[in-house]
């Protein structure tokens, strides 16, 4: 995370190379708590180790971290190029041997099973004095954090997961247990993380370590998710409302005035949690820059948004800062997305290109240089999530739309450059416009839009407003089109499945 918090050369390099993680492996394997948690900056380095395990290029540091989202209307690729891994699942036609499907199991389980190690060994660190215990603590209420953010990304990804909490035996193969256990696991994580740490780290202080508001503020997304598919527990509804107020009324962050911004600066007051990255550091962040710069420009041509999704955009200054359409080539000038000369005929985000101030240099008719590592953070929750995630849980818990639900997703739409939605809308259309809005807000963010797709059982309507020019040469899988409910999950990586004897894949897979 922030450089004061690196890992020593020797085991930063041996969590960078771990590129397997089995659900049999002994995680002592990377951390003897027994002589490691001595003291306080020892437990610190251990909790930084769990950071950087999701951080890494094959966690959470590349666009390897979005494989099984490409279903979503939000992300296609390039038809041709390396980009078979993504195209699958883009077809809708994912499997279990996709290899840049284990970033998204990987990096959550690697993670997991260091702070599991946090969790079950953190106060056995002498603490002699309050601030002793305090910080003890916070290390511990970190762990609790990563944990339930994990699992929760996991169970909204792969379905029934295994439930590991303590520090797992080699011999042992747990069985995958249903999402209502998992969401339970989640739940227990975050509150306890709550309890734990501060509201909010100091500016400068400790920067991307989450606090309680964090916490709070994953909560009722968690709730919010778990009132929709595969559980639909419509009463948490109104839990997921109050976890979102409750970080709301602290008043400890507020969106970023231009929402360009957002996309160009570290840890701004929009940042709830995000992941820190650091090229000095050998912790590039590679989802920024090269990879979502066209091909045409000489990028990489990992992701960009399908036709209709940007045609359906609003007309707005987000929009305008959202989309790149004028196609720097370095073959023709620039040129419209939608030139029969460009490579993909596709428009491509805007708000991905500059990083931190790392990424792109550019005039405004050429290219001059990019960068593929970037020291961007990744926002992995943004404030805005959480005033939508309030007007969306406190309209549907009520039935009835409040003027606070009201002001929650006019702001979003104001600093999207949109008129205020008038009042007088049901329950049931104002949280249409709700997800409408995260629909942009979220425009090609780390699963948002696919995450909306599944709780709310979108795939049907996403598939029928699919171009019919979307990349026609290479169709969508009919069996998915004609019965898209089993693609909501993405298959258990094949290996993991085979090392795991009474597990049962994913259906369709």
């Amino acid at each position: 995370m922030n450089k004061r918090y690196f890992l020593p050369l020797a085991i930063a390099a041996m969590i960078g190379a771990s590129s397997c993680v089995k659900l049999t492996e002994d995680p002592k394997a990377t951390l003897t708590p027994g002589n490691y948690f001595n003291t306080q900056s020892e437990l610190d380095g251990a909790v930084t180790s769990a950071y950087r395990a999701l951080a890494i290029d094959g966690a959470w540091g590349f666009t390897s971290k979005l494989t099984s989202y490409f279903g979503s209307d939000d992300l296609t690729t390039h038809p041709a190029s390396n980009k078979a891994e993504n195209r699958e699942f883009d077809r809708l036609q994912g499997t279990s041997i996709n290899n840049s499907l284990r970033a998204e199991w990987e990096g959550p389980w690697n993670t997991i099973y260091q702070v599991n190690n946090v969790i079950t060994n953190y106060e056995k660190v002498a603490a002699t004095t309050p601030d002793a215990v305090q910080k003890r603590n916070y290390a511990g209420g970190q762990a609790y954090f990563l944990r339930g953010i994990c699992y929760f990304y996991l169970v909204r990804t792969f379905g029934p997961l295994p439930i590991v909490t303590g520090p797992a035996e080699i011999t042992v193969i747990p069985e995958r247990q249903g999402p209502d256990k998992v969401y339970a696991q989640i739940i227990s994580d975050l509150k306890k993380a709550a309890e734990m740490l501060p509201d909010k780290w100091p500016a400068g202080v400790d920067v991307g370590r989450p606090g309680a508001l964090s916490a709070r503020a994953v909560l009722a997304n968690v709730y919010l998710t778990m009132a929709g598919w595969p559980l639909n527990q419509t009463s948490n509804y109104n839990l997921a409302a109050a976890e979102a107020k409750a970080v709301m009324d602290a008043k400890k962050y507020d969106l970023v005035p231009d929402y360009l911004d957002v996309f160009k600066t570290n840890n701004n007051i929009e940042s709830v949690f995000g992941l820190e990255y650091n090229v000095a550091g050998q912790l590039p962040n590679r989802s920024f820059g090269a990879t979502c710069i066209p091909d045409d420009e000489g990028g990489w041509d990992d992701f960009f948004p399908e036709i209709n999704y940007f045609k359906d955009a609003p007309v707005c200054k987000r929009t305008d800062e959202t989309f790149h359409t004028q196609i720097k080539s370095n073959k023709f000038g620039v040129i419209s997305w939608d030139d029969p000369r460009t490579a993909t005929h596709h428009p491509y985000y805007n708000k991905f290109r500059y990083a931190a101030g790392d990424g792109i240099v550019e005039t405004p008719t050429k290219v001059i240089s990019f960068n593929a590592s970037t020291n961007k953070t990744t926002d992995v929750v943004r404030f805005a999530e959480t005033l939508l995630t309030y007007a969306e849980a406190s309209a549907m818990s009520a039935n009835t739309v409040s003027d606070e639900a009201y002001e929650a997703l006019n702001k979003v739409r104001r600093r999207a450059g949109l008129k205020d939605i008038v009042k007088g809308l049901s329950a049931t259309a104002f949280r249409d416009s709700v997800v409408n809005e995260r629909k942009y807000e979220f425009a090609g963010e780390f699963g948002q839009r696919w995450f909306d797709i599944v709780r709310l059982q979108l795939l049907p309507k996403v598939i029928a407003r699919r171009d019919p020019n979307e990349f026609k040469d290479l169709p969508l899988n009919p069996a998915a089109v004609a019965n898209p409910g089993p693609k909501y999950l993405a298959p258990i990586p094949f290996r993991d499945l085979n090392l795991s004897p009474g597990w049962t894949q994913n259906a369709t897979y």
